[in-house]
C-alpha cells in the first residue's frame, strides 16, 4: 500500500529544482500513506513521486518510482496485485526477466506488452500511473471496484494526479474553488461521488477506468462494470458450494505477504467468514482486532469474543470511550473533502489497534452491498411491492397530499406515515434516492441561502441515483439497487472510509469478499437467494453454515454504527455547538443560522429528528476549518 502523485511539466514553467522541490512536498502530504520509503522522478515532460509502505519484497530493489524492462515506461502504483505470482510465471514463460519480487514490476512488464488491456488480467486494488517516455502520454488506472483512489486535476494546460487531494495542495497552479453541487451532494449523500469532488477542477477516476492524456488532450474509457443480466439456472446448494470455494480462494490470494498480517473481526457475518477461512489457510492463530462502545446498543464486542475464540485467534479489542471530540477533530484531517459517515471514528480506532500488531488487514467489506445485507433493501422492497398495488394516479396525486396531513401531527407513527407515502408517491429509482438521502430536501430548503442557493437553483442529486439505478442491465428491482449502491455507496462512502482511516495509520486493508470474481458471481445469483423473504444476506449464510453457528449467522445486525445522537449531546456537544453557532464559518456561507440553532436547540432538548443533518453539518464545519 503506497502513495502516488506527479504533474506533467509545460513549457514555462520553472526549472527542474522547483520541481522536484514540489514533488518532495507532494510526497510528504502522503506521508502517511507510505512511512517505509520515498523517491521521485522527472524528464523534461513528466515529474512523478511515490511514497511506499512495504508489503512484498522488503528491500530497496521495489523502489518505486520504477522503469520497465524496456526502459519506455516509469511507474508509481497504489495497492495490490493478487495474482501477480501465476502472472510472473506467464511473462517468465514468454521470456521476460524480473529484477524483483514485486508484483509492481510484474504490472508493469504487462503494461509494456499488451497496454491498457493487461487490467482485465488484473486481480487486485489499484491506482497506477505511468509515463510513456517515447509517446509522452500518461495513463492512468483505478481497479474495478474502486478500492484505492486516485484524483486529477484538470485546467489552464496543466494536468496533475495523486492519491489524495491534499497532495495537489503544493502545486501553485492547483486551483482550489469550492463545486456548488457538490456541496448539494454532500449533504445528500454524506460524501461527494464520482467524478465530481469538492473542487471544480479536481476530480476522481471513476472505479473501473482508465484515462490517457498528453497534457493538453485526455481520453478516459470503462473497462469494467458489473453484469446483473443472466441470473444463474444453478441449484441454491450449487452456488452455495460455489460461492464457498470462490471466497476461499479470495481469502487464501489476499494471505500473501511478507508483513505480519491479520484482520477487523466485529461479529459480523462477513468478517466472521473471512476470519474462519483465514484461520484455514494460517500456520498459527490470526491476529483480530474489535471496536466497543459503552452503549449496548452499539457494540458487537461480545460477538466478536465468540468467533475469536472459537477459531483461536490473538484477539484484541479496544472501547471508544472518552476524548471523542479530541480525536474527532484530528480524524477528520485525513478527509480532504467533507465526509459525514460517522463509522470512520471506530475505523480509525481499530485500524489504529490493528497496526500495533500487523502491516496488513483482512476486512469484510463487500458483503452487505453483494448479497443484500442492509436493512433498507427490505424496506424499498416491502414499498416496491406495495407500490404495484395503486394506480399512479393515485400514488402521483393522493399519497402527496395525505402525507402532508401527515406531516402537521407530530408522532412517530404519523412521521413513518408521511415517509411511506412520500416514498409510496415516487417512482422505484426516486424512492430509493429517499432512502439514501441524509438531508431531507425540505429541511434543505428551509436552511439554504445565499450563492450556494442561487448556484444549485434547479439541480437535483437524486439524478446520480436515477442514472446508476436506470444503467443496470436489468428489469429486477432489487438488483437494480445493489448495482446502485456498488456504483455509488460502496466507492463513495465504504470505501473510502477504510482507505483513509487505514492509511492514516499505515495499515493496509484487504476485502476479499470484493474480489471482483465474487461480485460478478453474486450478481448472478437470483434476488430471491439474497433476500429470502425476510432474511437478509440468505445464501452467503448458507453458504458459511457449516462454519458459522447459528447465533452469529442470524442474529440481529448492527452494523458499524457509532451513538450520534448520544454523542452531539454529550461527547461532542461543544465541539458541534462551536461549528453550528459559527456565524463566520462554512455553515454561514450555506444556511440560515437561525434556523440552524433552532434544530440544534430542539436536539438538545431531545428531538432526534434532526440528528443526521446536523452532523452533516459538523462534518461540513470541521472540513471548511481545515481546508477552507
Amino acid at each position: 500500500m503506497c502513495g502516488l502523485a506527479g504533474f506533467l511539466r509545460t513549457p514555462g514553467t520553472p526549472e527542474r529544482d522547483a520541481h522536484k522541490q514540489w514533488l518532495e512536498q507532494m510526497g510528504q502530504t502522503i506521508v502517511h500513506r507510505g512511512p517505509d520509503a520515498g523517491a521521485v522522478w522527472l524528464d523534461d515532460d513528466a515529474a512523478l513521486v511515490h511514497r511506499r509502505l512495504s508489503i512484498l519484497d522488503l528491500s530497496e530493489a521495489g523502489t518505486q518510482p520504477m522503469v520497465s524492462e524496456s526502459g519506455r515506461y516509469v511507474i508509481v502504483f497504489n495497492g495490490e496485485i493478487y495474482n501477480f505470482r501465476e502472472l510472473r510465471d506467464e511473462l517468465v514463460a514468454e521470456g521476460h526477466q524480473f529484477r524483483t519480487g514485486t508484483d509492481t514490476e510484474v504490472l508493469l512488464t504487462l503494461y509494456d506488452v499488451s497496454g491498457p488491456e493487461c487490467l482485465q488480467r488484473l486481480n487486485g486494488m489499484f491506482a497506477i500511473a505511468i509515463w510513456d517516455r517515447a509517446a509522452k502520454t500518461l495513463f492512468l488506472a483505478r481497479d474495478r471496484l474502486g478500492k484505492k483512489p486516485l484524483y486529477f486535476y484538470e485546467s489552464g494546460g496543466h494536468f496533475a494526479f495523486a492519491s489524495e487531494i491534499k497532495a495537489l495542495a503544493p502545486l501553485p497552479f492547483v486551483k482550489r474553488e469550492i463545486r456548488y453541487d457538490a456541496v448539494r451532494d454532500f449533504f445528500a449523500y454524506q460524501y461527494v461521488p464520482d467524478p465530481k469532488t469538492i473542487y471544480k477542477n479536481i476530480h476522481k477516476l471513476p472505479p473501473g477506468h482508465w484515462l490517457i492524456t498528453d497534457g493538453q488532450n485526455s481520453r478516459q474509457e470503462q473497462y469494467w462494470d458489473v453484469s446483473f443480466r443472466s441470473p444463474s439456472s444453478a441449484s441454491p446448494q450449487e452456488l452455495e458450494e460455489g460461492l464457498y470455494d470462490l471466497i476461499d480462494d479470495a481469502v487464501r490470494l489476499r494471505m500473501v505477504s511478507d508483513v505480519p498480517l491479520g484482520a477487523f473481526l466485529s461479529g459480523g457475518v462477513d468478517s466472521s467468514a473471512v476470519v474462519g477461512l483465514m484461520a484455514h489457510h494460517a500456520s498459527g492463530p490470526v491476529t483480530t482486532c474489535s471496536i466497543g462502545f459503552d452503549s449496548k446498543r452499539f457494540d458487537e464486542v461480545v460477538w466478536a469474543k465468540q468467533v475469536a475464540q472459537q477459531f483461536g485467534t490473538d484477539h484484541h479489542e479496544f472501547t471508544v470511550r472518552e476524548n471523542v471530540a479530541d480525536s474527532l477533530t484530528e480524524i477528520a484531517r485525513f478527509f480532504d473533502e467533507p465526509f459525514a459517515d460517522p463509522s470512520f471514528v471506530p475505523t480509525y480506532f481499530v485500524s489504529q489497534l490493528a497496526r500495533q500488531k500487523v502491516t496488513v488487514a483482512l476486512a469484510g467489506d463487500g458483503g452487505d452491498e453483494n448479497f443484500a445485507g442492509y436493512s433498507k433493501y427490505r424496506t424499498d422492497q416491502i414499498e416496491n411491492r406495495l407500490r404495484g398495488y395503486f394506480p399512479g394516479a393515485i400514488r402521483h396525486n393522493l399519497f402527496p397530499r395525505l402525507a402532508r396531513m401527515a406531516a402537521m401531527i407530530n408522532s412517530g407513527p404519523t412521521r413513518k406515515a408521511r415517509s411511506l407515502l412520500g416514498t409510496l408517491a415516487q417512482e422505484p429509482d426516486e424512492a430509493f434516492y429517499t432512502t439514501n438521502c441524509f438531508f431531507r430536501p425540505d429541511v434543505w430548503n428551509a436552511l439554504v441561502i445565499g450563492e450556494l442557493k442561487r448556484e444549485t437553483q434547479g439541480y437535483d442529486p437524486a439524478d446520480i441515483t436515477r442514472t446508476h439505478y436506470r444503467r443496470a442491465d436489468t428489469d429486477d428491482h432489487l438488483s437494480r439497487i445493489l448495482y446502485t449502491d456498488i456504483k455509488t455507496y460502496l466507492p463513495g462512502d465504504i470505501l473510502v472510509k477504510v482507505d483513509r482511516m487505514s492509511m492514516a495509520n499505515s495499515l493496509e486493508t484487504r476485502a476479499p469478499l470484493l474480489d471482483y470474481r465474487v461480485v460478478e458471481y453474486a450478481a448472478q445469483i437470483p434476488s430471491a437467494l439474497k433476500l429470502h423473504g425476510k432474511e437478509k444476506k440468505y445464501i452467503l449464510k448458507k453458504a458459511f453454515s457449516k462454519m458459522l453457528p447459528e447465533d452469529i449467522l442470524y442474529r440481529k445486525k448492527m452494523g458499524f454504527s457509532v451513538p450520534l445522537a448520544e454523542w452531539l449531546r454529550h461527547e461532542i456537544r461543544s465541539l458541534a455547538n462551536q461549528i453550528l453557532t459559527d456565524t463566520d464559518g462554512g455553515l454561514a456561507q450555506c444556511f440560515d443560522m437561525d434556523k440552524v440553532n433552532t434544530l440544534w436547540q430542539a436536539h438538545l432538548s431531545g428531538d432526534d429528528r434532526h440528528t443526521q443533518e446536523l452532523w452533516s453539518m459538523v462534518a461540513f464545519g470541521l472540513w471548511w476549518r481545515d481546508y477552507v
